[in-house]
């Protein structure tokens, strides 16, 4: 019987949370989507490779109509990601269109399946002012919304909504977390742009400036 179900793309914040669960002593399962983002690619493979590395049971879902119908530069459809900081104004043409709904809800039905009582995302507080499914608002009117359609059995939890991306790479290096083996470049190249918005942000997380992000840059 599972106890929790994380939410993992691949990136460092959702490696740290599978990590932190992990470290709990938490029976963890994981699921991902594949919903046709540039960085995909970049991203699953890393994320399966976390599972095995910790004895975790995943499962990836493949969302293809995401990318068919939905208007956003994250995507395969879209435009090209825009350079720059990570601020509202640069990343607003970032925004998959409910994306964490959608994926929050198949994520719900799967806990449901398996037995596992909890779902965990790894938002965090630098999210919430860009994104509009990452907000306190959105996530407690899911949360209400998931227990209600899983008659109790299924809780939603947002463990890192309080922090910021520096915190959870804080957190990440104590319990060992390799961020080499993370993705966050939303371009999806064959290494992290880092001149996007997504790198600056790994780039401020990881302590790069100190010396301690082990991240690859083209710049």
């Amino acid at each position: 019987m599972f106890e929790t179900l994380v939410v993992l793309s691949g990136g460092m914040d959702s490696a740290v949370l599978l990590a932190d669960c992990v470290d709990k002593g938490q029976r963890c399962v994981a699921i991902s989507f594949d919903y046709g983002s540039k960085h995909n690619a970049c991203e699953l493979p890393l994320a399966k490779a976390m599972c095995e590395s910790l004895g975790v049971t995943h499962t990836l879902v493949p969302l293809p109509f995401i990318n068919d119908l939905f208007d956003s530069s994250l995507l395969q459809s879209g435009e090209s990601v825009p350079d720059g900081a990570y601020d509202a104004a640069n990343m607003k043409s970032t925004v998959v269109p409910f994306r964490n709904g959608i994926m929050l809800s198949i994520a719900a039905g799967y806990a449901e399946s398996v037995g596992a009582s909890r779902v965990v995302l790894a938002s965090h507080a630098g999210d919430h002012f860009i994104y509009p499914d990452c907000r306190p608002d959105f996530n407690e009117a899911l949360s209400t919304a998931i227990k209600i359609g899983t008659d109790g059995q299924v809780t939603l939890a947002f463990p890192f909504a309080h922090i910021d991306k520096r915190a959870i790479g804080d957190l990440g290096r104590t319990l060992g977390v390799d961020f080499s083996a993370t993705w966050t470049c939303y371009k999806g190249g064959a290494a992290h742009c880092g001149t996007c918005g997504a790198c600056d942000e790994r780039k401020y997380a990881l302590r790069y400036d100190e010396g301690l992000d082990p991240t690859t840059y083209l710049k």
